[in-house]
């Protein structure tokens, strides 16, 4: 399989994700050419504010010797103010750049952009759709917690559980794509029944004969995960301030939560946070949030090794 976009987890196999993640060992251990993507220029187009995503990426293009083009609130400061579409901005930015790096508002945007693009399209985010680079970096995280595990083997079980907003969460929903690539996987949705896992991603993982239950309850998960994916409550998603604040504060993982947890168990957050994970949690070596952020540079430069110069794979 050989892609020439990354839009969707679900463009995802097992061979795709276990050569990439060999990439990204090699490239976090400094062992690439450090002017292979010399003459490269990405395109850093974000219709929606990104901290991470914008920069672990434009860090990567720079770090493998290309160059950037960015924009980080193209929605105010390109076109599109003006009433550009989409699809004109996407044709006149393949005149610019060798790779686009998209963000964008509505769900499907990626797939409109890399319809008509004759250059790689990145998915960064598309409305409450997908994240896909994010769910292979939170993948990458947990599997170098748990090398000894057999994610192939038949009987066991590795239990993760999602927290928060699961119907709006991008991360979550790629995450869950990924996963269920993986038998041996339990997965525990922790949110309040509004706010429940689309019934698109719910059919999908019956489908793929993946274990798993909805829960309102944080508590009760805490006693069986490996790994806890905290999210924040999306307040960008709500059109009344009213839903917000009905569930603003519901989950929250803080220093009573640490003894309730496993001992090995790790805590994970795509960031950014509001108060869901209190500072306490921080100097907590489960507490594997920012290291999960910093794997970020090492999967997109894999990511744009493998896209623009496939020779180097």
């Amino acid at each position: 399989m050989k892609l020439k976009h990354v839009t969707s987890s679900r463009q995802f196999d097992k061979k795709f994700i276990d050569q990439i993640f060999a990439l990204t060992d090699r490239v976090k251990k400094g062992k690439f050419a450090k002017n292979t993507l010399g003459g490269k220029i990405l395109a850093s187009l974000f219709y929606e504010p990104s901290t991470r995503t914008r920069f672990s990426f434009e860090s990567a293009m720079l770090r493998l010797g290309g160059k950037v083009i960015s924009t980080e609130n193209a929605s105010e400061f390109s076109s599109a103010a003006k009433g550009e579409t989409l699809q004109d901005t996407i044709r006149v930015v393949n005149s610019y750049a060798d790779i686009i790096v998209l963000r964008h508002h509505t769900t499907g945007s990626s797939n409109i952009a890399a319809n008509i693009s004759k250059i790689p399209v990145i998915n960064a985010g598309d409305g409450n759709g997908e994240h896909p680079t994010q769910a292979l970096l939170d993948l990458y995280t947990i599997f170098s917690k748990f090398p000894a595990f057999d994610w192939s083997a038949s009987g066991g079980k590795f239990t993760i559980a999602m927290v928060g907003d699961l119907l709006n969460g991008r991360t979550i929903h790629s995450l869950s794509y990924l996963l269920s690539l993986y038998p041996k996987v339990k997965i525990i949705f922790v949110s309040p029944k509004a706010l429940a896992i689309p019934s698109v991603l719910k059919d999908h993982l019956v489908k793929s004969r993946i274990d798993f239950r909805q829960i309102e309850d944080l508590d009760l998960a805490f006693k069986d995960a490996d790994v806890i994916y905290q999210t924040r409550i999306q307040k960008e998603r709500f059109t009344s301030p009213k839903d917000y604040k009905k569930y603003f504060g519901k989950f929250i993982i803080n220093a009573s939560s640490l003894k309730k947890i496993k001992p090995k168990c790790i805590i994970m957050h795509p960031l950014p946070r509001v108060n869901e994970i209190s500072p306490q949690v921080d100097s907590d070596p489960r507490a594997l949030y920012f290291e999960q952020a910093a794997n970020g540079v090492y999967i997109r430069m894999a990511l744009l090794l493998y896209l623009l110069a496939p020779s180097q794979v």
